[in-house]
């Protein structure tokens, strides 16, 4: 039996016999799973990878591992092999792009959304490149579970709970973290949380952190178990301590984001491959942490030991001296943000989630230590690193609960939940006037396409004016007569017609209403010009079709108006909008993204 007939006969089965209630719970351990055995795989994959390289080392006179210089170059080169010879260049955009598949896509993402990430970040990462692998496994999910929901024909808001089931899946695989997981769907993918939701992403998360634990065992990332207990007097170290991570993060936002616009402007890969893959190497070559994810280093950090910051360096003779750990804490924050942005911009894949739980870690060791060497009350590093970690997280992500939760979960528990709470509120209350997106959605705010938590402004972000736009007016021109006028009202539906010049520029209206009185005087066919009988408008009557329809609703609201007459840029007429239309739009688009 051919394939596709199996799977319609399947399809019509399960339309008959399996309901939709039934169906979704189903879907989403499917999804979760899937998603779960995706992380699974390609942290496996870059681990090995990552062991299998650093096992090689080819002294310099100065120390240091002369192969630092050649592998990131060596990693992002096969990595854009893989993308446009092997993809064709269509590799999505991580979590910007799947941001933007659920505001303008109904959720729907590319089949090879399922495996490119996976493939393209494991050679970006493996050969050291300084990204994180979190959002590449998310995007993974996202993947499958967008596309599971379409082979089984699922309505669109359907097709958006699995895709969030994905990504919640992909996050609660990595760190075995169940509720972050749910956190980072509702936080960075702006999900709504009811009723209809819950029950999937907890089932997705639940079997996702599962298949982890089994395949992987009980530790997680950073399994760590806390030893010192918060303390009162410690409240203004933690205070100190979310200014510092806000400060972080503003950098790391701005940072990143110059850094990529810079390659942006290089016209040719091969010289975004060259200058960033040499950039790379260098920073690489003289701080070795800078090498791939980077979770060894800092792992290393949380249970005492500063010597892995200096391994392979051509530093290693300052190993021990505290005041050289502070110096190279201080070099790898400022260089992890110019690392990650030169990996994304000479052509590598990774994401931001990673390097930003890094960068918190290495900014909460810097501060005890640093407090520590100049006399003031002794602080637990490892736990400031935990605590700086979802700190950071918060002021780059905007994700206050899942960076609490997360770091919660890892740790095994809840006794560092004060702290946490006090960072991230202070680091988000500082950089929140800074920047007012997360990394993954500002450039999607600044041109309109992201979708939020506040479902009105959504509705008329997001609506697609030109859709609305209704062009099946009969017009006339500038110059003729009653005659005509009556022609073209015989012609047409409506009863507005538009009056332009000989090249299509809008002159002004004539409602039915106003000529009714004349228009079975033939006597008087000839003798009335249109312009004559327009009807006066004014600026408030006028859109111009490069404005958003927050513009138009606007002046619907203050002008009682039912109609607006829409012009281009140079004045030529394009049509009319209605109210009628426009807020017929905005109750099926509300009606769509609910998820009750």
């Amino acid at each position: 039996m051919p394939l596709g007939l199996s799977y319609k006969r399947f399809h019509a089965w399960r339309l008959r016999h399996i309901s939709t209630t039934v169906l979704i719970p189903v879907a989403s351990i499917l999804v979760g799973a899937l998603a779960g055995l995706a992380a699974v795989l390609l942290k496996n994959l870059v681990h090995l990878t990552n062991k299998a390289l650093l096992s090689l080392e080819i002294q310099t006179f100065v120390g240091g591992n002369a192969l630092m210089l050649v592998y990131p170059m060596a990693g992002i080169a096969l990595t854009i092999f893989f993308v446009k010879r092997i993809l064709k260049g269509h590799i999505g955009h991580g979590i910007p792009g799947v941001l933007f598949s659920i505001s303008r896509h109904n959720g729907k993402l590319p089949l090879s959304g399922t495996y490119s990430s996976i493939v393209a970040s494991t050679l970006t990462v493996a050969f050291g490149g300084s990204v994180g692998l979190e959002a590449p496994i998310a995007t993974t999910g996202s993947a499958i579970g967008s596309n599971i929901g379409r082979l089984l024909h699922l309505p669109s808001k359907h097709i958006k709970l699995l895709l969030g089931c994905g990504a919640a899946g992909a996050i609660a695989g990595i760190f075995k973290a169940p509720l972050a997981g749910i956190l980072f769907v509702v936080e960075v993918l702006l999900f709504d949380l009811t009723s209809t939701t819950a029950i999937p992403l907890l089932l997705s998360t639940i079997s996702a952190s599962t298949v982890a634990y089994f395949l992987m065992g009980p530790d997680v990332q950073f399994a760590f178990q806390v030893a010192e207990s918060f303390q009162l007097s410690q409240i203004p170290f933690y205070i100190a301590l979310g200014i510092f991570c806000a400060w972080a993060s503003v950098y790391f936002l701005r940072t990143t984001d110059r850094v990529e616009n810079w390659f942006s402007r290089r016209s040719k890969s091969i010289y975004r491959l060259l200058i960033g893959g040499i950039l790379l190497g260098f920073m690489i070559f003289l701080f070795p942490p800078l090498f791939g994810e980077g979770y060894g280093s800092l792992a290393e950090l949380l249970h005492g030991s500063s010597d892995s910051l200096f391994q392979h360096s051509i530093f290693q003779s300052l190993a021990g001296n505290e005041w050289a750990v502070l110096a190279m804490l201080l070099a790898l924050i400022l260089l992890k943000a110019v690392a990650t942005a030169t990996t994304i911009g000479s052509g590598g894949v990774g994401g931001t989630f990673g390097p930003s739980l890094i960068l918190g870690g290495l900014c909460g060791y810097f501060l005890a230590t640093f407090s520590n060497l100049i006399g003031l009350p002794p602080q637990s590093a490892a736990n400031f690193a935990l605590v700086g970690m979802a700190g950071v997280m918060t002021g780059v992500m905007h994700a206050p609960l899942m960076a609490t939760f997360l770091i919660a979960e890892i740790t095994g528990g809840y006794a560092l939940m004060p702290p946490l709470l006090i960072t991230v509120v202070v680091s988000y209350l500082f950089v929140h006037p800074y920047e007012k997106h997360s990394i993954y959605a500002r450039k999607l705010a600044q041109h309109g396409d992201l979708l939020t938590h506040d479902k009105d402004q959504s509705a008329w972000q997001l609506l697609d004016m030109q859709k609305l736009i209704e062009t099946n007016f009969t017009c006339v021109r500038q110059g003729d007569k009653l005659r005509q006028l009556v022609e073209a009202i015989k012609e047409s539906h409506r009863n507005v017609f538009p009056v332009l010049d000989k090249e299509g520029k809008f002159v002004g209206v004539i409602h039915l209403d106003d000529v009714r009185n004349i228009m079975f005087q033939t006597d008087e066919y000839d003798i009335y010009n249109v312009e004559e009988l327009m009807t006066p408008i004014s600026e408030g009557d006028i859109v111009r079709n490069s404005d958003t329809l927050i513009d138009v609703v606007n002046k619907f609201r203050v002008g009682n108006r039912y109609n607006l007459i829409v012009i281009d840029k140079d004045n030529r007429y394009v049509g009319f909008i209605s109210r009628a239309n426009t807020f017929s739009a905005y109750r099926r688009f509300i009606s769509e993204t609910s998820e009750e």
